[in-house]
């Protein structure tokens, strides 16, 4: 982004957490509890998922055997599921932005470290996954390698310790509450990156916090600047998403004016879990329509306080009637900002024009216009109209 970030604090080092900071965890978690409690007649919901989140691996096992009623004991339970974590590893993604600032802090000699709770070897599985990530470590910290793990500051201690560094210069990215804390004792800074919804009033102990790591500006820790937004955009890996368009909340166009085709998001549970809330733009392929410019919420909506994340893409067109049920295709190709409330109505919908006046613009650019021709827009319906 063009505007200058106030400096916060000069560092000289960054500690990165690793599952639901860097790799996307939280849903391979759920399939395997998922699995794991059906042989005791339980089901996992997820409505203790915020008691695990940065735990110990034995923590948090201890949490579920507890809670669940588990005849086991929680070293049993343990034993259990391990295997079921280690076959799915290779299926663990990286969260949006993880890569970028890996890259960005290794080409401008950043010293980075991971440290999570995790048992070291497993860490060391985990991200030999992920291309580079090993080598632009100059140390890795498990929570088998200290006497205490989070949110016990030990284990960032000792990466300063390895790395020959004051633990006030560094700066750590976390995503739990254990982490946060850890960090904060050991007298660093700390910016959180929530990895459960709607939870970020919680992280007030922070220095920043922030949805996600896309949002992440270097700059304000004395860290060279990302150079990749684009009029107040930033490019990222296209994906796609699709369905017949449904009925929403029915406050598009009677209260903000804007007529959002909404997605069902029965079968995105893992988009969904991959993908941060903010407001994302691209392309949007209608059938028996034609293709479109869009901008698209993903998320909670915070004004209306929805209960649900949910997918709710503006075609930037003005049609004469509405199409509900009819297909449509979507390519992303873009970010513009995270989510956020507002204190008035107004001021909400003032902010959706601007992100439509920002995603118009940008799709005029070659970088975004040529995602126009994307074969997955052309459903047969709508090829036949072409």
């Amino acid at each position: 982004m063009s505007l200058v970030k106030p400096l916060k604090k000069l560092v000289s080092c960054v500690i990165l957490d690793l599952d639901g900071t860097l790799l996307n965890t939280d849903g391979i978690v759920s399939d395997v509890l998922k699995v794991a409690l059906v042989n005791y007649g339980k089901q996992w919901d997820g409505r203790e998922a915020h008691k695990i989140v940065g735990k110990t691996p034995v923590e948090a096992a201890a949490v579920v055997v507890e809670d669940y009623d588990i005849p086991l004991t929680k070293e049993e339970f343990l034993t259990q599921i391990t295997p079921m974590f280690s076959e799915r590893w290779s299926n663990i993604k990286a969260l949006p932005g993880a890569n970028r600032l890996i890259n960005h802090l290794k080409s401008h000699g950043v010293l980075m470290a991971l440290a999570s709770n995790s048992p070291k070897s497993n860490i060391e599985t985990k991200i030999s996954y992920h291309q580079g990530w090993k080598e632009s470590f100059f140390a890795i910290v498990g929570g088998d390698e200290v006497t205490a793990g989070k949110p016990n500051p030990e284990i960032f201690l000792e990466v300063a310790k390895r790395l020959g560094v004051n633990p006030s210069s560094c700066l750590v990215i976390e995503d739990s509450l254990p982490g946060i804390t850890a960090g904060k004792a050991a007298e660093m800074e700390v910016v959180a990156v929530p990895s459960l919804p709607k939870q970020s009033h919680l992280y007030t102990s922070a220095s920043e916090v922030i949805n996600s790591l896309l949002d992440l500006h270097p700059e304000k820790w004395g860290i060279p600047a990302f150079q990749d937004w684009v009029e107040g955009t930033l490019p990222i890996e296209n994906w796609h998403i699709g369905g017949p368009v449904v009925r929403g909340f029915g406050r598009g166009s009677k209260v903000l004016g804007i007529p959002t085709a909404n997605l069902s998001t029965t079968g995105y549970s893992d988009l969904l879990t991959e993908y941060p809330s903010g407001v994302y733009f691209g392309w949007a392929g209608l059938s028996n329509h034609g293709i479109y410019k869009m901008v698209m919420s993903i998320g909670w909506n915070p004004y209306f306080n929805n209960t649900e994340k949910t997918i709710e893409p503006w075609l930037l067109h003005d049609f004469s009637e509405d199409f509900y049920g009819q297909e449509l295709r979507l390519v992303t190709v873009g970010y513009i900002r995270p989510e956020a409330n507002f204190s008035s109505l107004e001021s909400l919908i003032a902010k959706i024009h601007e992100d439509r006046r920002v995603a118009e613009n940008a799709l005029e650019l070659p970088l975004y216009s040529k995602y126009r021709d994307d074969p997955y827009l052309k459903s047969p319906l709508l090829q036949n109209n072409l």
